[in-house]
């Protein structure tokens, strides 16, 4: 397997080579030359794997420079009942007949990016050992990938971890996850801005080569392939579970601001998981349930962005959909390459008059928005119908997901984080807190290490080298 750069300008490489760069050198995201596909004999196959022998079928298919014998244990040691305090780390419940919840928030940090940043962990930690390199990740956070990145990242001696967060913008309880890390390897910087300006600033140091090779810059985001690869597995793994047959239809709902996870199962769909529909769930900062229905991507500037009660998803530029954009147009690196020159330049794009609109059905995508009121309705009617309480991201994804309900057709929605991470919200909406897992009652309280900078990337530059340097 071989990666490529969805803007054209890289050369073919291995997935080692590209597993710690983040963006290619051309500013494109790495991406494979195929999605290897999956007959109906070894979809049969793979039925009756369970989550580690699965995550080792599926991403051997594009991780094929390790050792397969090395690549599986590194495999066992992340997908244990010790780290996802089960041994089905994606735990499936039911809400409702024919509905079904992904529990996707059993790891360190109760939230999704745990599943792969974990595996990443290991990954960057083999890889850096048999080159005898260090590396100093550079990363955004909207409240979830950063708590995620430092704890699996945390005490590593050949790694630093520099996040960026937009200040005041995460739950308190995701923050405090961040700030409360007293570790000599993990930096956590608060950007007076939004997501989107942290994850700018990321791109722009990404794209200074000289930089980015001077200080051995690498990424965690899910613009990571590492990232992306790791969270097939459990599109499988939950298809399988409420599935009797190999050909029977699912619909898959999920949460989604920066379109990676989806990307998953965009990927999955392509590789020939029956899965009927992928519906994204936004909430008022809709970009992607924007595009999908109209087919006008418009990034909105930092004063547009709202700052809701499912922070994780305030995001107005969906980094990973560039990567799904590539297939969109025949995988032409030009065409991409011109559609971002537009959103530099005028802030998005429009495909309505292109062929490639046309082509748009195939990819099996639908999309709805949430609101906050939607958001405290659905967390109110779940809890009182069914005793489940989730979280408000999970929730935007349930109130869309009904809006596309098919009875004759299985849904799974995901929960992307527990409500324990969003106290606030839950609290409006049910009148009490949610129960915390043991041992973090008092986590806002414990002393928090956190550098506040101003939105700048020459700040955040400086910031890194002094510390790097020191």
């Amino acid at each position: 397997m071989r990666y490529l750069s969805t803007r054209g300008g890289m050369a073919p490489q291995q997935f080692c080579d590209i597993l710690i760069g983040g963006l290619a050198p051309d500013g494109g995201l790495v991406i494979p030359e195929y999605y290897p596909t999956i007959d109906a004999t070894t979809l049969a196959a793979w039925r009756h794997l369970d989550y580690p022998q699965l995550a080792t079928a599926i991403i051997s298919r594009y991780v094929d420079d390790l050792p397969a014998t090395v690549l599986a244990e590194l495999i066992a040691q992340t997908y244990t009942a010790e780290i996802f305090a089960t041994p089905d780390i994606t735990p499936l419940r039911p809400l409702m007949p024919g509905v079904h919840i992904l529990g996707l928030s059993n790891g360190p940090t109760l939230a999704f990016k745990d599943i792969a940043m974990q595996l990443l962990g290991r990954l960057f930690s083999h890889v850096l050992a048999q080159h005898g390199a260090t590396l100093n990740i550079l990363g955004a956070t909207s409240g979830d990938t950063g708590s995620s990145a430092e704890y699996a990242m945390r005490g590593q001696a050949n790694i630093r971890v520099f996040m960026l967060s937009p200040h005041g913008k995460t739950s308190p309880f995701q923050a405090a996850q961040m700030f409360s890390l007293n570790e000599p390897n993990i930096f956590n910087l608060a950007i007076r801005g939004v997501f989107d300006d942290c994850q700018d600033i990321v791109k722009a140091l990404n794209e200074d080569a000289e930089f980015k090779n001077q200080y051995r810059i690498g990424a965690v985001n899910s613009i990571n392939w590492g990232r992306v690869v790791a969270q097939i597995v459990y599109y499988f793994k939950a298809y399988f579970a409420v599935t009797d047959h190999d050909s029977q239809p699912v619909d898959m709902v999920v949460p989604s601001g920066n379109f990676g996870n989806i990307y998953a199962g965009h990927i999955a769909r392509c590789m020939g998981l029956p899965l009927r529909r992928l519906i994204i769930a936004t909430n008022e900062n809709n970009v992607l349930d924007e595009f999908f229905r109209t087919g006008v991507y418009r990034v909105r500037p930092t004063a547009e962005v709202q700052h809701t009660s499912s922070p994780s998803m305030d995001i107005s530029k969906a980094s990973n959909f560039e990567r799904f954009v590539f297939d969109l147009v025949g995988r032409d690196p030009t065409v991409v390459s011109q559609l971002w020159r537009q959103v530099r330049e005028q802030g998005g794009f429009d495909l309505r008059t292109t062929p490639y609109w046309a082509e748009i059905a195939q990819y099996g995508f639908v999309s709805g928005t949430s609101t906050h009121a939607d958001r405290m309705r659905t967390i109110r009617w779940v809890y009182e119908h069914y005793g489940d309480i989730i979280d408000t991201h999970t929730a935007d994804g349930v109130k869309v997901g009904l809006e596309y309900r098919d009875p004759a057709v299985p849904m799974i929605c995901q929960e992307t984080a527990l409500a324990a991470k969003f106290e606030a919200a839950i609290e409006e909406a049910l009148g009490f807190r949610p129960p915390r897992p043991e041992g973090l009652d008092d986590l806002e309280t414990l002393p928090q290490y956190v550098e506040v900078l101003p939105a700048e990337a020459q700040a955040v530059r400086k910031y890194i080298v002094d510390q790097i340097e020191s």
